[in-house]
């Protein structure tokens, strides 16, 4: 059953490396997501998936441990997806806490740039390496009925599932966004925003796809996926961050018990 979610947006630019001299813009939204990040952790869950969109080369699940770049965007770093323990990528640890395992051996970036941002997140955020992790890269044009039941999914994984939803509102909130301004978009950022505000899964499950996709909301996927993995669940929302730096909307939440 999901016990605890948290929604963050992917942008790179996330990353201080790549954000270079613009990296204190968004400070306030570091700290924001770093701070839904550790509620997840303080949720105690028995495992954590992290959902994000993704290119076709990077659908579909990613084990603890796989790798991530930054390399594309001009800054030689490199992420890993909650390295694995010493027990292997099923995680646990033992009742003593044994820490992480050596350093593990290069392998070629697999994770797209939705998870590879989830990933310094929870290295960012301290994330306990005991806690198994894996990612899911959701393609765009997944249908909500799919992403439904794929949340379902999701949640029936263990006792105590959590996820972290990598996800952005839409890109044309000004006219300078990426996808230039449509009056369209800040209406549908807000509606995003209350219905993340108040846990409201209904709201999620009926984001309309084809405007998602003209006003290139990359998050619409997997916020619905995580609309089928919260049925039931009777969570709690809380939005603490709804801006549209850069013309691009901005969320971050917590659903906790």
């Amino acid at each position: 059953m999901l016990i605890a979610a948290a929604v963050c947006p992917c942008p790179p630019l996330l990353v201080p490396e790549v954000a270079a001299g613009a990296a204190p813009e968004l400070d306030g939204l570091r700290a924001a997501c770093s701070e839904a990040v550790r509620a997840l952790a303080a949720a105690r869950p028995d495992c954590l998936i992290v959902v994000g969109p993704a290119d076709r080369a990077g659908r579909g699940k990613h084990a603890q441990g796989a790798a991530g770049s930054f390399r594309g965007f001009g800054v030689e770093l490199d992420v890993r997806l909650a390295a694995p323990t010493a027990e292997g990528t099923s995680g646990g640890g033992d009742a003593a806490g044994r820490g992480p395992s050596p350093e593990l051996p290069p392998s070629p970036p697999t994770l797209p740039t939705s998870l590879a941002v989830g990933a310094w997140l929870l290295e960012h955020a301290g994330w306990d390496p005991a806690v198994p992790v894996e990612g899911l890269g959701v393609g765009e044009p997944l249908a909500a009925e799919r992403c439904i039941e794929v949340g379902r999914e999701l949640a029936g994984r263990a006792e105590r599932v959590a996820l972290l939803v990598m996800g952005d509102g839409t890109a044309c909130r000004t006219l300078k966004a990426p996808g230039y301004l449509d009056e369209r978009a800040a209406p549908f950022d807000a509606e995003v925003a209350r219905a993340l505000a108040a846990a409201d899964i209904g709201a999620l499950a009926a984001l309309d796809e084809e405007l998602a996709y003209e006003l290139k909301a990359a998050g619409r996927a997997p916020m619905q996926v995580l609309a089928g993995a919260g049925e039931g669940a009777r969570l709690k929302g809380e939005l603490r961050y709804d801006e549209a730096p850069y013309g691009v909307g901005y969320f971050v939440a917590s659903w906790l018990s």
